[in-house]
């Protein structure tokens, strides 16, 4: 299981083959869940990497569990969503 923190907040979320998901809005108090925003768009994503941003009601939930690698700019799940 990986250690999610608030330095994941403006990452990339990846799919098992590489493709993108979304990017990181937030990441939960306790490091368990991680809020995708899918698909975002330029200005999200600035505001996102810069550490403004926050989950709103059309983010996806992405346990900790789910994620295999983090890196400096991403997140890769291991299983399907």
């Amino acid at each position: 299981m990986a250690v999610l923190s608030t330095e994941d907040e403006g990452k990339f979320l990846m799919d098992a083959q590489g493709e993108q998901i979304g990017i990181v809005t937030e990441v939960d108090p306790k490091g368990q869940v991680a809020y995708v925003e899918p698909d975002p768009d330029l200005t999200e994503a600035w505001v996102q990497g810069l550490g403004f941003g926050d989950a709103d009601e059309d983010d996806i939930e992405v346990a900790a569990d789910a994620i295999g690698t983090i890196t400096d700019s991403e997140l890769r799940v291991t299983v399907d969503l």
